[in-house]
C-alpha cells in the first residue's frame, strides 16, 4: 500500500463523515448566508476550531462559483486549498533525516495515547534513514509500559537503556546518553511516563528529566515531542497548552486518526499553535506512522465520494 493510500484509508472515517455533512447543508447551487452559516457549524463541529473555521467561511463567501459546477466539490477544493496554506508550513521533514550530532528527543504525552507506540514506531523510521538509535526506558512508573518498549527495541533492533519500576526516570535518560556518546549512536529517543498535565508533581518530574540530562548534554534535549490522541477532540488543545508551559514543545505527533470521524482538531491545533507536525498515527500496524505530509492529508481528509 502507497503513502496516499494509508492516508487515505486512515482518513475514511473523517472524510466520510465530512463528505456526507457537507452534502446534507449544500442542497441547492448557491450559497446564501444561511448555508455559510451552517457550514461555519459543520466545521467547528468537525473539530476544525472557530478561528479555522471562520477563515474558511469568509473565503467561501467570496469565491465566485460557477453555477454549471458541483458546489460540494467547489467547496472541498477551497477546504484542501486552505488545508495545504495552513499546514505545508508545519512539515518537519528534518526530524527523520540522518543526523550528524546526537540529538535527544524527548516523548510526551497523557495515559493512553499510543506514547511508547510512537517512539517504537518512530525509531524505526529514523534507522531506516541511517540513523543509529537509541530507547531510553523513562518511564519507570510502569511496569508494563518499560516492557512495551522492550518488545519495540526488539522487533526493530534498537537498543535500550532500561530499569525497574520506581526508579528514577532521569537517571536512565542520563545514562541512554552517556551510552551514545560513549558508542557514537546519534538519536536518543527518552519515553516519559504518561501524565495528566494538571497534575503538577508529575509534571514537575517530567521538568526533572530536562534538567539532568543539560548536565551531561547542555543542549539537551533538542526536540520535545508531544503525543497526542485524536480521539480525545478539544481536550489535546488544553494538552498543548499546559505540557508547552513545562518545556516548549518543537512537535506533535497525532495518534488514533483512524478511529475518530474528528480529524478536523489538527487543523484546529495547527491554527492555533503553529507547531511543526512529525506524523501521523493511522493504524497499529509498524508501518501505520506517516511523516506528515500537508497535500497528503488535505487530499485524504476532503475525499471526494
Amino acid at each position: 500500500m502507497g503513502i496516499f493510500d494509508k492516508f487515505k484509508k486512515g482518513f475514511q472515517k473523517s472524510a466520510s463523515a465530512f463528505s456526507v455533512g457537507l452534502k446534507e447543508i449544500i442542497i441547492k447551487k448557491e450559497i446564501d448566508d444561511e448555508n455559510l452559516n451552517k457550514i461555519e457549524e459543520f466545521l467547528i463541529q468537525s473539530d476544525v476550531g472557530i478561528e479555522a473555521a471562520s477563515e474558511i467561511k469568509e473565503i467561501i463567501s467570496k469565491k465566485k462559483v460557477d453555477p454549471n459546477k458541483d458546489l460540494t466539490t467547489e467547496i472541498n477544493l477551497i477546504l484542501k486549498e486552505y488545508i495545504i496554506s495552513l499546514m505545508k508550513p508545519l512539515e518537519n521533514n528534518s526530524f527523520f533525516i540522518k543526523k550528524e550530532k546526537l540529538n535527544v528527543t524527548l516523548i510526551s504525552g497523557v495515559n493512553g495515547v499510543g506514547k511508547t507506540t510512537s517512539i517504537g514506531k518512530i525509531g524505526k523510521i529514523l534507522k531506516s534513514n541511517g540513523n543509529k538509535v537509541i530507547f531510553a526506558a523513562s518511564d519507570t512508573f510502569r511496569a508494563a509500559a518499560i516492557e512495551q518498549l522492550e518488545n519495540w527495541a526488539e522487533k526493530v533492533d534498537i537498543q535500550i537503556i532500561k530499569s525497574t519500576q520506581g526508579s528514577d526516570p532521569a537517571s536512565v535518560a542520563y545514562k541512554a546518553i552517556e551510552e551514545a556518546l560513549t558508542n557514537n549512536f546519534n538519536q536518543v529517543l527518552v519515553d516519559t511516563a504518561g501524565r495528566l498535565q494538571n497534575k503538577k508533581n508529575l509534571m514537575e518530574e517530567y521538568k526533572k528529566i530536562a534538567n539532568v540530562i543539560k548536565k551531561i548534554e547542555p543542549n539537551a534535549p533538542h526536540d520535545v515531542i508531544l503525543v497526542l490522541d485524536a480521539t480525545s477532540g478539544q481536550n489535546v488543545i488544553n494538552q498543548v497548552e499546559e505540557f508547552n508551559k513545562i518545556i516548549p514543545i518543537t512537535g506533535i505527533v497525532m495518534t488514533k486518526l483512524d478511529g475518530t470521524a474528528k480529524g478536523g482538531i489538527l487543523l484546529a491545533l495547527a491554527k492555533k499553535y503553529k507547531l511543526p507536525i512529525i506524523a501521523l498515527g493511522l493504524g497499529e500496524k509498524e508501518d501505520d506512522l506517516q511523516v506528515f505530509k500537508a497535500e497528503q492529508f488535505a487530499e485524504a481528509f476532503i475525499q471526494s465520494n
